[in-house]
């Protein structure tokens, strides 16, 4: 009996995945990608000899990956060159510079220097959010497609740990007094596409999965990582097929039984798994007749921010740190910009990775590829980024300069790119631009958020950001697990992935 044929819909880091446990299970796989390389958002960007990661930077809880690779009888380590940072990040605010270490007792020392009295604060944090932590792992590693999953053990024992009836900011204040520390231990949310203000009280767990767990970066940049899934998935006879976008799901009565591609051919098999952004491929790769996710329902659903991005090549290195975020003097208003009256933003907060201080690799000899990011709205908004764009750059270039070491960028700039929110929309096809895909509020988490079982198509399957368990390397990569897992339990008689 010859292998299932699976086809996977995009090469980002949950096909991929998916794709790499499939391969390495025995199916048939074959990997369709519109662009001309791997990785979609977590994907390199080469540019007059520099090297970027186009996307995420930040690489958590590593050990989930390193799964991964051990479920198809591979080493991470024979793939990936994985370095941790230390400290963590610094995080600048206006008076003061701040950075933690995943060395606890050392970030204890430096918060107490910093912000007396709320150094045990920050061990009680870690103390607490440890026993949260615990308790959502099986939630965010399993299914969550009925609504009888609210009723299992995992999650009945867990509810009380979600702090679901208090915001992240609220939840912060019971460990810390300093407004600065809060916004240090809360500023993750804003890339969930929610204010620290709303966001549910749970995901005090990502500044706790970052503490606990370290940050690390792959030599090579982040996007080695899907290439060396890509790697694997070759390895096991799978075919990966870039330049080669999917213009429509072909389907009848109701399920999936094959995919047509943008240059007409149409292509048949047993099942497909969509790593596509959610939205986008809802609204272009089916017609709209879902009764979950029609156009006009995704239309009213809750989307992350976007994201300005500048890619610099400058002929200047920097000692200075890996991840630097510069926080607006007003991080509130600044968040209300982006989520609330999607305005541009006279004041931004600024992601700066500057990479080259621990990979060589990624720049020629005294030059420096630095990564400039400022959320921004998404599309649902109404700025022009056409007209807006110099002007926008030329901004966070001034803040930077004015408010870091980051000196001279302009003047020593050899390359430049700049993605903006409609570049995401329109040549990086994700829908309004939100780049971290749909809201994680309450009403879009766990039953409520995409099924990782498609629920309005059979055969078809979801990874990725915009299904479960949600936005987030990590937690992308136990998408992956979660359906592949769902996929080969319907699929009888085929060894069930621990």
């Amino acid at each position: 009996m010859s292998a299932k044929k699976i086809f996977v819909i995009g090469a980002g880091p949950g096909g991929m995945a998916a794709a790499m446990l499939l391969a390495g299970q025995g199916y048939d796989v074959e990997v369709f990608e519109k662009q001309p390389y791997v990785g979609g958002r977590t994907s390199a960007l080469k540019r007059d000899g520099y090297t970027f990661d186009r996307g995420p930077t930040f690489l958590s809880m590593p050990h989930i990956l390193s799964e991964l690779f051990e479920i198809v009888d591979r080493k991470m380590e024979d793939y990936l060159d994985m370095i941790e940072l230390d400290p963590l990040y610094e995080l600048r605010f206006d008076d003061l510079s701040f950075s933690p270490s995943r060395n606890q007792l050392e970030t204890r020392g430096r918060i107490e220097k910093l912000f007396p009295g709320d150094g045990d604060g920050y061990l009680r944090f870690m103390q607490e959010t440890e026993k949260k932590m615990n308790a959502l792992m099986p939630i965010l590693q399993n299914r969550h497609s009925s609504l009888l999953d609210y009723g299992r053990w995992r999650t009945i024992k867990a509810l009380p740990q979600l702090s679901l009836n208090q915001s992240l900011y609220k939840v912060l204040s019971k460990f810390f007094t300093d407004e600065r520390l809060m916004l240090a231990f809360t500023f993750q949310s804003k890339y969930l596409g929610m204010s620290p203000w709303e966001c549910p009280g749970a995901f005090s767990i990502l500044s706790y999965m970052e503490h606990k767990y370290g940050i690390f970066h792959p030599r090579g940049g982040l996007n080695k990582i899907p290439e060396a899934m890509a790697t694997v998935v070759k390895e096991f006879g799978g075919q990966v097929h870039t330049n080669t976008g999917v213009r429509k799901l072909l389907t009848k009565n109701g399920s999936v039984i094959g995919i047509e591609l943008e240059n007409g051919e149409k292509l048949a098999c047993d099942e497909v798994i969509i790593n596509a952004d959610f939205a986008q491929a809802m609204t272009t790769l089916v017609d709209d007749d879902l009764k979950h996710y029609s156009k006009e329902k995704l239309e009213k659903k809750d989307y992350s921010c976007s994201t300005f991005m500048i890619y610099a090549g400058v002929k200047q290195t920097y000692e200075l740190s890996h991840h630097t975020i510069v926080f607006s003097k007003d991080y509130k208003k600044n968040v209300e910009e982006i989520t609330r009256t999607k305005t541009m933003s006279a004041d931004p907060s600024i992601y700066i990775q500057n990479a080259g201080v621990t990979d060589p690799t990624l720049a020629a000899e005294g030059k420096s590829a630095l990564y400039l990011l400022a959320p921004v709205p998404n599309n649902f908004s109404l700025i022009d980024w056409e007209n807006h764009k110099d002007e926008f750059r030329d901004l966070i270039y001034q803040q930077i300069e004015t408010k870091t070491e980051f000196k001279g960028l302009r003047d020593h700039l050899e390359t430049e790119e700049i993605i903006t929110p409609i570049d995401w929309e329109q040549k990086h096809h994700i829908f309004r631009g939100a780049t971290f895909n749909l809201a994680h509020n309450l009403k879009q988490m766990m039953y409520f958020r995409p099924h990782n079982k498609f629920q309005d198509l059979e055969h078809c399957w979801l990874v990725g950001g915009g299904t479960h368990p949600g936005s987030g390397l990590p937690t992308i990569f136990e998408s992956a697990r979660i359906t592949t897992n769902l996929l080969i339990d319907a699929d009888k008689g085929v060894k069930r992935i621990q």
